[in-house]
């Protein structure tokens, strides 16, 4: 797989929580964090996600902010 993304975070399906149409699919990464996704139940299906799984979290944003602690 390529992609044009930089930010791609590999690591394993931890939990898929269903809703009515969307799915938020969780990944726990290298560092121990957990990241999560909404994607629709069509996409968690066609793409065979399963608790266990590995994944990739690819982040593709116009735009990020920077803050710090007061």
């Amino acid at each position: 797989m390529k992609l044009s993304a930089r930010n791609q975070l590999k690591g394993t399906i931890v939990n898929i929580d269903d809703g009515a149409v969307n799915a938020i699919v969780k990944i726990k990464i290298s560092s121990g964090d957990i990241v999560s996704a909404t994607i629709s139940k069509d996409a968690v299906r066609e793409l065979g996600l399963t608790v266990g799984a590995e994944a990739y979290a690819i982040i593709k944003a116009t735009s990020v902010m920077v803050a710090i602690d007061d």
